[in-house]
C-alpha cells in the first residue's frame, strides 16, 4: 500500500484555541464612521489602520517598522572595515617595531632604514597599507597581521555581493580563492549570455552544479539568481553612496589590494555592471544617513541596508496606500523576522478580520465596485445601538435583560430559552423536543431539564404608526449632531423591525425639503450645505403616513435643532426666509394641528440651547398636547426610544426610565 504523503507548513502564530474573529467592534466603528459621512471603504481602512481595543492596527505596526529603521541608522556607522584594517595595521607596525628593537643580529643601517619607513607611514590607512606592500617584515607576527588585511578586504568585498562570504572564506587557501575567481568568471559569462537572450535552462543547471555552494538560497532559475544578486549589489552601492567622500576613497584604494589580486575587483566591477544593466529598476543611487558609533563591515553594512529596504517595503505594505492594496500583500514572514512573532500575529489577525467582514455578508461591493454595508450589517449595528440604549435606560446597574417582546398580548410565534424570573407560558412541543434530542442515546431517565425549557414570546396587541422626523439641515452636522441623529434613527428602526413588527415606521428627513428615506439612505446621507428647516413639509409627509394606517396609534417624534425657516408652496417649491416668516410658522402649525386631530402623540426632541428655539418648541408642544425633551447628544437615542415605547403603552408623559421595570425588556438578541 502506498504510503500517505503529509504536507506541513510554517505555523503562523496566535492562540490555536482562540475564539473566532469577533467583528462586532469593527462593525460598530465602521458604522459610526459611515454615519458620519465616510464611505464604507474608508471606514474599513480607518479601522484596520487604528485597530481595536485589544488589537494593534496597521499604523502601530508601521510605527514599529519606522522605529526599527531609525534604530538601525542611529546605532551603526559605516567605518567598521576601515577601523578593523587600521587595528590590524597598527598591530603589525607595533610588532615590527618590537622585533626591530630586540633583533641584535640585524644590521644597524638596515634597522634604521626600516624604522624610518615605519616612522614616515602615511596617516591614510589605505596609503599606509599600499606603502608596506614591498616591505621586508622582520616579525613573522607582523607579516601575518599585514596579510590578514588583504584577506579581510577580499572577504569583505565578496561579502558585499554574496552574503556569508566573510565567514566562509576565513582562512581561505589559494585553492579557495581560485574557486571564487572561477565562479565570478562563469557568473559574468552566464549573465552576459542572458543579456543576449542565449542562456538555456541547461546553462543555469550546469552553473549551479559547479558553483551552487556559493548560493545557499538556492535560486530556481537565472532570473531568481539575478534578482537576489541585484538586490545585494544595489544595497552595496547604496552603502558606498552613504559614506563620506574620504571614507569612500580610502575604501576603494584598500579594495584594490583585496587578496593581493587586482583581478578580483575587475571581476566584481564587471558583475556590478551586468547586474545594473539587467535590473535597472533597483535603487542604485540611494543613500542613508548613519549616526551611530557601532561600526559595520562592508558585508554587514550591505546586509543592514538590505534590511532597511525590506523595512521600507513593509512600511509600504502596511500603509495600504496604493491602488488595489490588500492585507494579503503584507509579508508576514518578513514582519516576524524584523519585529518578532507577535507583530506577524497582529497583522494576521487584521487580515482575518477583514476577510471575516467580507465573508460574513456585512460588507459587499456593488455593481460599481464600491464597498457597501449590507442589510445584515445594518441589523447588527442596530442591535448594538439598542444594547447601548438599554444600558442607558436601566435604572439599576447589573440587572439582567428581560427579553419579552411585548408587555402582554398575542403570541408572536417565536420562542426563546427560559430564564429565571420569566412568566411567559412554556412552549411544550419545543421543550419536549429539546429534551428528546439532547438526551437521545445517553441512557438518562429524565425527560427534560431546565436547559430544555423554551417559553413563548408575545407581542403587544396595539399597533402604532410611527413617524420619526429628523432635521438634516447643515447645522446638525456643523454642531456635531449628525451622527447621534443617525444612530437614533437606526436604533428605533431596528427596535420596530425586530421587536414590534406590527408597527409602521416612516423615517422623514427635512432640510430645505423633506423626503421619506429608507434607513440605508439616511445612515449613508452626507452632510451638505443647504439653508432651510422645512418642518411643514415633514409634517405633511407624516400626516399622510398616519392616514395610511387609520387603525394604528399615531406617534410623532421630531428631532430638530432649529426653528422652521422654510415651507412648501402649493406649486411644490420651497420658500425660505430667515428669521422665520409668519407664513412659514402658520402653515407649520396648521399641519401640527392636523396631526393632533389624527390623534398623534407628539414629542419634540430639542437639540441645542437656543432660547428662541426653546420658546417656539414649547409653544408647539403645548398646542399639540405633547411634550418637549432636551436630551444631551449621548442620550438622544434613549430619549427617542423611550418616548416611542411610552407612546405605545399610553404613558408618554412619564419618566421613560421607570416605564419598563428596569433594563429594557423590549431588547433582545
Amino acid at each position: 500500500m502506498a504510503s500517505s504523503r503529509r504536507r506541513f507548513h510554517r505555523y503562523e502564530g496566535g492562540d490555536p484555541l482562540a475564539p473566532p474573529v469577533d467583528i462586532a467592534e469593527a462593525l460598530d466603528a465602521i458604522g459610526e464612521r459611515v454615519m458620519g459621512g465616510s464611505s464604507p471603504e474608508r471606514a474599513l481602512q480607518e479601522f484596520l489602520r487604528r485597530g481595536g481595543r485589544d488589537q494593534r492596527g496597521l499604523d502601530d505596526l508601521a510605527r514599529q517598522v519606522n522605529e526599527r529603521r531609525r534604530e538601525l541608522l542611529q546605532q551603526h556607522g559605516l567605518d567598521g572595515t576601515l577601523k578593523e584594517v587600521r587595528e590590524l595595521l597598527d598591530r603589525a607596525v607595533l610588532e615590527e617595531r618590537k622585533q626591530l628593537a630586540r633583533d641584535v643580529h640585524l644590521d644597524d643601517l638596515e634597522r634604521d632604514f626600516a624604522q624610518m619607513r615605519l616612522d614616515n607611514l602615511s596617516p591614510s590607512t589605505a596609503a599606509a597599507v599600499s606603502e608596506l606592500q614591498d616591505y621586508a617584515w622582520q616579525s613573522s607576527q607582523a607579516r601575518a597581521d599585514y596579510e590578514r588585511i588583504k584577506d579581510l578586504l577580499g572577504r569583505e568585498v565578496l561579502d558585499q555581493r554574496f552574503a556569508g562570504m566573510k565567514q566562509a572564506l576565513e582562512g581561505a587557501t589559494d585553492e579557495d580563492r581560485a574557486a571564487v575567481d572561477a565562479m565570478l568568471r562563469d557568473l559574468n559569462e552566464l549573465l552576459e549570455k542572458h543579456q543576449r537572450g542565449e542562456v538555456t535552462p541547461e546553462d543555469f543547471a550546469e552553473f549551479m552544479d559547479r558553483h551552487g555552494d556559493f548560493f545557499p538560497e538556492g535560486p530556481h532559475d537565472v532570473d531568481e539568481l539575478i534578482d537576489a544578486l541585484a538586490q545585494r549589489a544595489a544595497a552595496a552601492q547604496r552603502l558606498l553612496n552613504s559614506m563620506t567622500p574620504g571614507q569612500r576613497e580610502e575604501l576603494m584604494q584598500l579594495s584594490a589590494q583585496a587578496f593581493g589580486s587586482p583581478q578580483l575587483m575587475e571581476s566584481l566591477g564587471r558583475l556590478d555592471a551586468n547586474l545594473q544593466s539587467l535590473r535597472p529598476g533597483e535603487d542604485w543611487s540611494g543613500s542613508e544617513r548613519f549616526g551611530g558609533g557601532q561600526g559595520l563591515g562592508l558585508g554587514d553594512g550591505t546586509g543592514m541596508l538590505q534590511d532597511i529596504a525590506r523595512l521600507d517595503a513593509l512600511s509600504d505594505q502596511l500603509s495600504q496606500s496604493h491602488a488595489g492594496a490588500r492585507l494579503d500583500d503584507i509579508d508576514l514572514d518578513e514582519l516576524a523576522r524584523q519585529l518578532g512573532e507577535q507583530a506577524a500575529v497582529d497583522a494576521k489577525a487584521l487580515r482575518d478580520l477583514e476577510q471575516a467582514l467580507r465573508s460574513s455578508g456585512t460588507v459587499r461591493r456593488n455593481s460599481e465596485g464600491q464597498l457597501r454595508l449590507t442589510p445584515r450589517a445594518m441589523r447588527q449595528l442596530g442591535r448594538s445601538l439598542l444594547r447601548d440604549i438599554a444600558d442607558r435606560m436601566s435604572g439599576r446597574q447589573g440587572q439582567r435583560d428581560l427579553r419579552r417582546a411585548g408587555a402582554a398580548g398575542e403570541r408572536s410565534g417565536a420562542t426563546r430559552p427560559w430564564e429565571f424570573g420569566d412568566t411567559e407560558p412554556w412552549d411544550i412541543p419545543r421543550t419536549v423536543l429539546n429534551g428528546i434530542l439532547r438526551r437521545a442515546g445517553d441512557g438518562s431517565d429524565r425527560l427534560i431539564a431546565t436547559d430544555d425549557i423554551e417559553v413563548a414570546e408575545t407581542e403587544a396587541r396595539t399597533q402604532a404608526a410611527v413617524a420619526l422626523l429628523v432635521d438634516t439641515s447643515f447645522s446638525m452636522a456643523m454642531d456635531g449632531r449628525w451622527v447621534p441623529m443617525k444612530r437614533t434613527a437606526l436604533a428605533l428602526h431596528t427596535l420596530i423591525r425586530t421587536r414590534f413588527r406590527g408597527d409602521h415606521l416612516q423615517l422623514i428627513g427635512f432640510g430645505r425639503h423633506a423626503s421619506v428615506m429608507e434607513i440605508e439612505e439616511l445612515t449613508a446621507l452626507d452632510a451638505f450645505w443647504d439653508k432651510g428647516t422645512n418642518l411643514h413639509h415633514a409634517l405633511l409627509l407624516a400626516n399622510r403616513h398616519f392616514r395610511k394606517h387609520p387603525n394604528a396609534q399615531p406617534v410623532l417624534l421630531v428631532v430638530t435643532d432649529g426653528e422652521p425657516t422654510a415651507h412648501l408652496e402649493p406649486g411644490g417649491e420651497s420658500f425660505f426666509d430667515y428669521p422665520p416668516h409668519p407664513l412659514t410658522i402658520a402653515v407649520t402649525v396648521r399641519e401640527l394641528d392636523t396631526a393632533s386631530r389624527l390623534g398623534a402623540q407628539t414629542t419634540f426632541f430639542r437639540l441645542g440651547e437656543d432660547p428662541g428655539l426653546a420658546r417656539f418648541v414649547d409653544t408647539l408642544a403645548r398646542r399639540a398636547g405633547g411634550r418637549v425633551v432636551a436630551p444631551e447628544l449621548d442620550d438622544l437615542g434613549a430619549a427617542v426610544v423611550g418616548s416611542y415605547l411610552g407612546s405605545r403603552h399610553g404613558d408618554a408623559g412619564d419618566d421613560y426610565q421607570d416605564w419598563f421595570g428596569g433594563r429594557g425588556f423590549w431588547f433582545g438578541t
